[in-house]
């Protein structure tokens, strides 16, 4: 059984203005080949008349704008690939929105402190200004992490994904 660790970090979006983004992780051994695309969703109308909603690259991201950020893997390897983590942080002048994380057959782990600690959406915990302890809000969740439950399978590929608002 290969181990493989996966750190994806998007790249924090200064200018979200063109945050079309494209980073390859350092998988062991190269067995894991990863791609992150950061999208908006359009309105477009098709031949009949009708309007359809399709995503396309972030052309402009003004403040209410909605992000989907998505991480597609595949283990290249031919051997299953196993203790896959996929962690993401939350792009500067953003707000994660709720519920949106989402990969199938995943533990999903949220951080209110740069990734140092993690703990699922509803346990996630912030000291206040008064020093006492309380939930974080959306707000303050600065990364997501995603651990794959098992192995990944040769030539399988799976996806995470989530999405913020614009500040």
């Amino acid at each position: 059984m290969r181990k493989t660790l996966i750190n994806l970090l998007f790249l924090s979006l200064a200018a979200i203005a063109a945050p079309q983004s494209y980073a390859q992780a350092r998988p062991a051994a190269g067995s894991i080949e990863l791609k992150n695309i950061a999208e908006v969703e359009v309105e477009v109308q098709a031949a009949d008349g009708k309007v359809e909603k399709k995503r396309g690259p972030v052309q402009k991201a003004i403040p209410g704008t909605v992000i989907f950020y998505t991480s597609t893997f595949r283990n290249i390897s031919a051997k299953p690939a196993g203790n896959i983590v996929i962690n993401n942080p939350i792009p500067a002048n953003t707000t994660l929105v709720a519920a949106s994380a989402y990969g199938e057959n995943m533990d999903i782990g949220y951080s209110a402190d740069g990734g140092k600690s993690w703990a699922s959406a509803d346990k996630l915990k912030v000291k206040g200004a008064d020093g006492k302890e309380r939930a974080a809000a959306l707000s303050e969740i600065t990364h997501i992490r995603w651990t794959v439950r098992g192995e990944l399978a040769p030539g399988k590929h799976d996806e995470v994904g989530f999405r913020v608002v614009v500040n």
